[in-house]
C-alpha cells in the first residue's frame, strides 16, 4: 500500500473550512484522513511542508494544450508538465484543436493521451457547434459520455443567438456548463488592444469593451430563458462583471473566471507593441482592471484561470498587428495571485485557494478539489513567502510567450501531488 504523509502544514481546504497546522495521510491515492496526529503504520514517503500551504489540488478551466493540430506550440505532455510547475492539479483544455474537438472521437483521443502522457489530469472542453463554426450543433451527449466538462466554442464564439440558446437547452438536459468566450466579432473586428487613450497614443486599432459587454448581457439573458448553467470566460470588463453579480442576485446559475493577467496588468502596463501583451481579451483600462478585482473580492467572479495560450515564437514574435493573441500562464497564476489579491490584503488566502479550488470543481462537478477523506489526492502545496524568479527560458511549456519573464514573486508552487505521487517539486 503506497502512503505518502505530509506533515506539519498549514492545512487549508475551503470545502470543509479547514484551516490548521496538520498532517495529511495518503493512501493508494486517496485522501485518508487530515489532522494531528494521525495514526499511521507505515509510510513510504514523508514530505515535510513546515511553513508552507498544503490546499486541495489547483484546478485550471481554462487553458489551451494545442494537441491534436499544434504539437509545435504545446502538447498534452508538455503543458500537464507547466501546469504541475504551476502547482495544477487538474487541466481544462479548450477545443480549438485540429481537428477541433466537437465529437466524441477527438474527445477520447485527448483522454487516451492524456492518460499515457500527462501528469496532472486532464477533463476536456468540447465544442458548442461544429468546428467551432457557430452553425450546427456539435455532438454534445457523445462528448460527454466520452469525457467532456463542458462545451465552449472559445476564441471563436457563437454569434447566432438562436444556436446558442438550443446550445444551452442542450447542454442543460446533459447536466454540463456553457462556457462563453463573450466577444461580439463585428464589433472587435480588426482590433488589436483595448480601445482607449492607449491604443490611440500607439496607433493600433482597438477592441471596445462593449464587445464584451454585449455577449454577456445576451448570453444572460438566454440563461435565464432556458435555465442553464452560464460561465463567462476570462471576464476583462467593469460592466460585464456587474451584470455577471446581477445575474447572481436574480439567482441565474451564471459564474465567471478572472485570469491573472487581467488582474496584474492594465493596457497602461504594456510596453509599445510588444506582442507578448497581445491576448483576447485585451489588457483593459485601469478602471476594468480594478472592477475585475472587486469582482474577486465580492464573489461576483467564482475562479482564477490563467487561458494558457502558448504559440512559438515563430508566431508570437512578428509585427504586433500580424501576431497571434495569448500569452502562456499556467507558472505565474500563484505568485500573481498572491502578489496582487493575498499580500495587498484584498482577500484572504483563503479565498485566495477557493478560486483556485472549490471555485472551478464547483463550476465543472469534476469531484475534485477537497482534501475530504475518500477525495482523489490531489494537493498543492505552496509557499507564501518564499521569493523566486520567473526565467520564461525554462519554463517546462513548449512556448515561451509571456509578459512576466524576469518577474521576482513572493510566493509559489513547492510541490505538485496528483494521485497520491509527488510528480513535480521546486527545484
Amino acid at each position: 500500500m503506497a502512503t505518502l504523509l505530509i506533515k506539519n502544514g498549514r492545512v487549508m481546504d475551503p470545502a470543509s473550512g479547514r484551516d490548521e497546522i496538520a498532517d495529511v495521510l495518503i493512501e493508494d491515492g486517496k485522501i485518508r484522513g487530515a489532522g494531528k496526529d494521525l495514526a499511521v503504520s507505515e509510510v513510504s514517503e514523508l514530505f515535510d511542508a513546515t511553513g508552507l500551504v498544503v490546499a486541495p489540488g489547483f484546478i485550471d478551466m481554462h487553458v489551451h494544450l494545442r494537441e491534436p493540430g499544434f504539437e509545435h506550440a504545446e502538447t498534452i505532455e508538455t503543458g500537464s508538465r507547466a501546469a504541475a510547475a504551476g502547482g495544477f492539479t487538474s487541466i481544462c483544455p479548450m477545443p480549438n484543436t485540429a481537428p477541433v474537438n466537437d465529437n466524441a472521437t477527438v474527445t477520447s483521443y485527448i483522454v487516451e493521451k492524456a492518460r499515457r502522457h500527462a501528469i496532472v489530469n486532464v477533463f476536456p472542453i468540447g465544442a458548442i457547434t461544429k468546428g467551432s463554426k457557430g452553425d450546427a450543433l456539435a455532438e454534445i451527449g457523445s462528448m460527454r459520455e466520452a469525457g467532456a466538462v463542458a462545451i465552449s466554442d472559445d476564441g471563436r464564439p457563437v454569434m447566432n443567438a438562436r444556436v446558442m440558446r438550443r446550445a444551452m437547452e442542450f447542454a442543460r438536459s446533459f447536466g454540463m456548463p456553457v462556457i462563453d468566450h463573450c466577444e461580439d466579432l463585428h464589433l472587435s473586428a480588426g482590433g488589436d488592444m483595448h480601445e482607449g487613450a492607449e491604443s490611440v497614443r500607439l496607433g493600433l486599432r482597438g477592441i471596445p469593451a462593449c464587445s464584451e459587454d454585449v455577449m454577456v448581457a445576451r448570453d444572460i439573458l438566454l440563461a435565464e430563458v432556458t435555465g442553464a448553467r452560464y460561465h463567462v470566460a476570462h471576464i476583462s470588463s467593469r460592466h460585464s462583471v456587474e451584470m455577471v453579480a446581477f445575474a447572481k442576485a436574480r439567482g441565474l446559475a451564471v459564474s465567471a473566471e478572472a485570469t491573472p493577467h487581467h488582474l496584474a496588468l492594465s493596457d497602461r502596463d504594456m510596453p509599445p507593441y510588444d506582442s507578448n501583451y497581445k491576448m483576447k481579451p485585451p489588457l483593459r483600462s485601469s478602471c476594468d482592471v480594478e472592477a475585475v478585482t472587486q469582482g474577486v473580492v465580492s464573489g461576483a467572479i467564482d475562479a482564477i484561470a490563467t487561458d494558457h495560450a502558448p504559440h512559438p515564437g515563430s508566431e508570437k514574435m512578428q509585427e504586433f498587428e500580424n501576431c497571434p493573441f495569448g500569452i502562456i500562464g499556467l507558472e505565474t497564476a500563484l505568485g500573481i495571485a498572491l502578489e496582487k489579491l493575498v499580500h495587498p490584503g484584498k482577500i484572504e488566502l483563503m479565498r485566495m485557494v477557493e478560486l483556485f479550488t472549490t471555485g472551478p470543481g464547483r463550476i465543472l462537478s469534476i469531484g475534485r478539489g477537497t482534501l475530504a477523506p475518500g477525495a482523489p489526492a490531489d494537493v498543492t502545496i505552496f509557499s507564501v513567502n518564499r521569493e523566486w524568479t520567473y526565467d520564461v527560458t525554462k519554463s517546462l511549456s513548449k512556448s515561451s510567450n509571456s509578459p512576466f519573464h524576469n518577474k521576482t514573486f513572493r510566493g509559489g508552487p513547492v510541490a505538485t501531488v496528483v494521485g497520491g505521487q509527488i510528480v513535480w517539486r521546486c527545484p
